[in-house]
């Protein structure tokens, strides 16, 4: 990399004040096989496998996945290009590795143990002695070095946040790395312990930021095979892998081999596993678990359905309004265009009516939110802050009801209509306008191929017509999607962000003023919230979970009542059909089906 590393250009004192905090902490703390964000991990030292895994599942066999798109990049670390499914999951570990059994619990995997003080003002890592990349080269200190200083700097906006919060980082012997913090943060040991660790060797010489088809070098249970640009690409589990034996890994990584498979669109996909040319399929609509799976595979017995149950937040999907085009500047404008949204038809018509609404950003958990007036330190928190919130906030907010009689809710739109009128917007010959005439007009725009977000645009764009809105929708590859949403260059799009019983500096990413200006970022409603940004803070801040609670459920009043997104609907479960030769251990996490689960403790058997 050019130039001096940009930790090393921090202020001294900065660096000397957490040094000497490091100090008064190291007398009271000891390397540890796991670290929790609050209390200690569930798992003792010496368990044998993770809860959720079967320790004694066969070896063997394959999995084809399907991906709706393409790609066009083996690198999934950096913000240019799309990447290829899989290459940062099977390749490449990470110092520590997540349990997903619990909120917010790492155990050792390139690491042997963590070491941390209680303020958790720095962290040290030391590694596996045996850890190995797939080219037989010891995995290092300088990679781990190199690697997070690179992904901080060069790599994906969602790197950047943490790093900013790092004051040094250096080696503390001949396999141990110290980490010293700027900020107070519980979370930052844990995402270091979760950061990609790359072989430096391999990008001497190479530009990290730029999309290339180079397989990176990883330490992790797959080599990646056969690659078809756009296409498909294949990942072979290595026979030398040096971390095989571990008990974070015992049951998991048992195909022989992985292969994920692209289709132009979620229709095609399902009609390529109806063929059987994939072997597993997550139906997402309701409706269609119950009227589309009637195919000859599913009536032999080779393909059966599931319901895997989860207990995590159901996160936020729907119709993001980018603030960054004045017209969704005003909360009344954005609670209008949410009054033209008629849930419950919808609901009905695509779910059979049996999906829950997202009321809250962490519906189905304790972080939500709530009914009813902020009390207590949820009240507290946001009190700095009245003057500045969109009203519900303090009092409480809910996306308005409707009705699923008809496709119009007449009531609805009279309501909306008063709205945009206090916005300054009037029907003038059928047509809403400004003062100045200039219309109420926008363009939503999708991914190709979206299998439900088209039906609901077009059911609610003609709800816009009656209200003199114009709202056109315009549809574009994978390829064109993410760049113009990593740009921000849209109106109105399709909004989905999974989140996690842990959130935490990600969320800054999510709803951080930089994200304004700054591509890359999850901020696509354009928000600039003080009020947002210093809940996140009392987020990573809090030394005990009650705290912690209380910021996370009023971070999420700022979010619902600040109608940035229209919310639509989320599920309790996932609807999996798979080939009746894939296996799960009968133990579900605490996540349910979520990143970590399948492929990883899946198996094959005849």
């Amino acid at each position: 990399m050019a130039g001096r590393p940009l930790w090393r250009l921090r202020g001294a004192a900065l660096v000397l004040a957490a040094a000497v905090a490091a100090m008064a902490g190291a007398v009271r703390c000891a390397p540890q096989q796991g670290i929790a964000m609050y209390g200690a991990p569930a798992l003792p030292p010496d368990f044998v496998a993770l809860p959720y895994a079967n320790p004694d599942a066969p070896k063997g066999g394959r999995i084809v996945l399907g991906v709706a798109g393409s790609f066009d990049s083996l690198n999934p670390f950096i913000l240019k290009g799309n990447a290829a499914a899989g290459v940062g999951v099977h390749t490449v570990e990470t110092l520590m590795a997540r349990s997903i059994d619990e909120p917010f619990t790492l155990y050792g995997l390139l690491a042997e143990s963590v070491e941390t003080p209680p303020d958790r003002s720095w962290v040290e890592f030391t590694l596996r002695p045996e850890a190995r990349f797939s080219d037989g080269r010891p995995v290092t200190v300088e990679d781990v070095i190199w690697s997070l200083e690179t992904l901080g700097t060069e790599g994906h906006p969602r790197y950047q946040t943490a790093w900013k919060k790092v004051a040094s980082i250096a080696a503390t012997g001949e396999r141990r790395v110290r980490i010293t913090f700027s900020v107070s943060d519980r979370e930052l040991p844990l995402l270091m312990g979760l950061r990609p660790i790359l072989e430096k060797a391999q990008w001497q010489g190479r530009a990290f930021g730029e999309g290339s088809l180079v397989p990176p070098t990883g330490s992790g249970p797959y080599v990646i095979g056969k690659v078809d640009p756009g296409k498909s690409i294949t990942f072979r589990r290595n026979p030398d892998y040096w971390g095989r034996d571990l008990p974070i890994n015992r049951g998991l990584n048992n195909f022989d081999e992985i292969r994920y498979d692209y289709y132009g669109d979620g229709n095609v996909l399902f009609q390529a596993f109806t063929a059987g040319d994939i072997s597993v399929f997550r139906e997402d609509n309701a409706g269609r678990w119950l009227t589309a799976y009637d195919f000859p595979a599913l009536r032999s017995g080779a393909v059966v359905r599931e319901e895997i149950p989860n207990r995590r937040p159901s996160g936020i999907s729907g119709l993001v309004m980018n603030m960054r085009n004045p017209i969704f500047a005003d909360w009344r404008v954005r609670e209008a265009m949410t009054l033209a949204f008629n849930f419950e038809f919808i609901n009905r018509t695509l779910n059979g009516g049996g999906e829950p609404r997202i009321l809250s950003y962490f519906s189905n958990s304790s972080l939500a939110a709530g009914d009813g007036p902020a009390t207590g330190k949820v009240a507290d928190l946001l009190r700095p802050f009245a003057a500045s919130l969109p009203p519900g906030t303090i009092e409480g907010y809910a996306p308005p009801a409707s009705s699923a009689a008809a496709p119009i809710d007449r009531s609805n739109l009279r309501k909306a209509t008063r709205l945009l009128e206090e916005a300054g917007w009037t029907v003038k010959d059928g047509v809403m306008q400004d003062a100045a005439g200039r219309p109420l007009a926008f363009d939503i725009l999708l991914a190709n191929g979206a299998r439900d977000s088209g039906t609901v645009v077009d059911i609610y764009v003609e709800a816009l017509k009656k209200l003199g809105i114009r709202a056109s929708v315009t549809s574009v590859d994978s390829a064109q999607y993410k760049e113009r949403t990593n740009t921000y260059a849209f109106d109105m799009t399709w909004y989905t962000r999974a989140l996690s019983l842990s959130p935490g500096n990600e969320q800054m990413l999510y709803w951080g003023a930089a994200g304004v200006r700054e591509p890359g970022s999850r901020n696509w409603m354009g928000m600039d919230s003080p009020a947002a940004e210093a809940m996140i803070a009392a987020m990573v801040g809090s030394a005990d979970p009650e705290t912690f609670t209380a910021a996370t459920r009023a971070l999420d009043r700022i979010l619902t009542a600040g109608r940035y997104v229209i919310p639509a609907w989320y599920s309790r479960v996932s609807r999996i059909a798979y080939s009746r030769h894939l296996h799960h251990p009968a133990r579900i996490p605490l996540y349910g089906d979520w990143p970590g689960f399948l492929p990883d403790v899946w198996w094959y058997e005849e």
